[in-house]
């Protein structure tokens, strides 16, 4: 049956079919090859797209406006001080205003509530660029940059080391569930995610497995791909003493990536990264890294979920 995303926002992978986000991946594919080819889009033209960011970003808004303009749309950047979202006027006055105006609206920020309720009111396809709890448009491009390595997704293993209970652990959680690839987490007791989430996560996985491992060395084995992010989230820096204390030992070295017992492991990062914290100079800057290849798919995967939501 063909997928036919038209008008659906994309919030959280949750909400995603595994053949909807295969499609997604292999439009990503198609578009990353037009665009290399130097093929420029329509699929946009006349578009106009608001990009919200109440936190800062380089890759989410280069990613957007340079898909933007690939495919015809005017992008405009609103950050905090330029918008009244949620302080002076309510979030869904907000939406109504924004969806009377634009075609499209991507937001980056705090609560998953507000691009929620962003997507209720607007009228218009809404985006989710970063949320405390989850992150898709950077899951996408993790995927993308996996079956470009391996060709396929179904039964790798991807071992994640931090913070298990942050945005980017819930938000390849989720992804890996529907995609049957075999998450391992491994982070201090403290710091395991939340248990809603992983038991409806496992439910997902009917073909792969969700599994917590303490122990790194133990979590790694058999991994064909290592991911770590920043142990300090943005909006927590008050906890940087307590993270680097809980996190010392989960840290990506060269003994970690050995550890794998495989050869051809990956290592992947959604940037940016703190060298010589969550992973050491050696490994980032390794054969093994793939982290600017995720970063570039950013633009490639942010630019099919548009193309597949909103374009012609």
């Amino acid at each position: 049956m063909p997928v036919n995303l038209k008008g659906r926002s994309f919030l959280t992978l949750m909400d995603f079919s595994p053949s909807e986000i295969d499609y997604l991946l292999t439009l990503a594919s198609d578009l990353k090859a037009k665009k290399r080819s130097g093929i420029r889009g329509n699929s946009l033209a006349g578009k106009n797209i608001a990009l919200l960011f109440e936190k800062s970003s380089t890759r989410t808004r280069c990613a957007f406006t340079v898909a933007c303009n690939d495919e015809g749309a005017f992008p405009e950047y609103l950050n905090k001080n330029d918008i009244q979202l949620g302080s002076k006027e309510d979030v869904k006055d907000t939406a109504r205003v924004l969806g009377r105006m634009f075609d499209g609206i991507e937001f980056r920020g705090f609560k998953q509530s507000v691009v929620e309720e962003l997507a209720e009111y607007s009228g218009v396809p809404v985006w989710n660029g970063l949320t405390d709890t989850d992150h898709p448009t950077q899951v996408l491009a993790d995927f993308l940059t996996l079956r470009e390595n391996f060709g396929t997704l179904r039964g790798l293993t991807l071992a994640y080391l931090g913070d298990g209970r942050n945005n980017m652990s819930n938000a390849l959680m989720i992804g890996c569930a529907k995609m049957s690839i075999n998450y391992v987490i491994s982070t201090p007791k403290e710091l395991e995610p939340d248990a809603e989430l992983l038991t409806k996560c496992r439910e997902i996985a009917t073909h792969s497995s969700i599994t917590v491992i303490n122990d790194p060395f133990m979590a790694v084995k058999g991994a064909d791909a290592i991911y770590t992010d920043v142990w300090v989230s943005m909006g927590e820096e008050a906890l940087k003493e307590e993270r680097y204390r809980l996190l010392g030992a989960w840290q990506v070295n060269s003994e970690i990536m050995k550890a794998t017992g495989k050869e051809g492991t990956i290592f992947l990062h959604c940037l940016p990264a703190v060298k010589g914290s969550e992973v050491t100079e050696e490994v980032f800057e390794s054969e093994a890294s793939r982290v600017f290849d995720e970063a570039e798919n950013r633009m490639h995967t942010i630019k099919a979920v548009m193309v597949a939501t909103l374009g012609a």
